[in-house]
């Protein structure tokens, strides 16, 4: 689907992994790949061979920021505290209007659920406004996930806090 639409991808560089996968169904289709990996985790053999533009910096900060600055949209598939870390910075920079770069995250199998149910609950609690909530884009469905992601960019640019 990102293949047919132009879309490329730019992500944190490994093999493994969902996006490790993604990358290699990117790589058959002849789609855009920039990998991104910090130096120590080269060592532990498990950046992605097969991508032409890996670039490889020194920590994990410059690996999240240089990612920041070529992505124009960013969605999370289900994983671990690092992507969760990750999806929860770029979705805080949205909301503070250092970027206005949309944010989504696959909620495959309702993985997600429970960040959506989290999330109502600082809305509930007054931390969070409901306006703000809703720059996190929440979809089961990886078409309609880019589908609002693109509409939600356009939107973006009129955004106002």
């Amino acid at each position: 689907m990102l293949l047919v639409r132009g879309i490329g991808v730019v992500y944190g560089g490994a093999a493994t992994g969902l996006m490790g996968i993604l990358a290699d169904g990117m790589l058959r289709g002849g789609g855009d790949v920039t990998g991104i990996i910090p130096r120590a985790l080269t060592y532990r053999e498990i950046a992605h061979e097969g991508i032409r533009d890996l670039r490889v910096v020194g920590s994990m900060h410059e690996r999240k920021l240089l990612m920041a600055e070529l992505a124009d949209g960013f969605i999370a598939l289900p994983g671990g505290t690092g992507t969760l870390e990750e999806i929860l910075e770029v979705f805080t920079w949205t909301k503070l209007g250092i970027h206005a770069k949309p944010c989504g995250v696959l909620n495959a199998g309702g993985f997600y659920g429970l960040l959506d149910d989290l999330l109502n609950s600082f809305v509930g609690h007054g931390f969070l406004k409901e306006k703000h909530k809703k720059l996190l884009v929440i979809e089961e469905d990886p078409e309609t996930l880019v589908e609002k992601l693109v509409q939600s960019e356009q939107d973006l640019k009129s955004y106002r806090l």
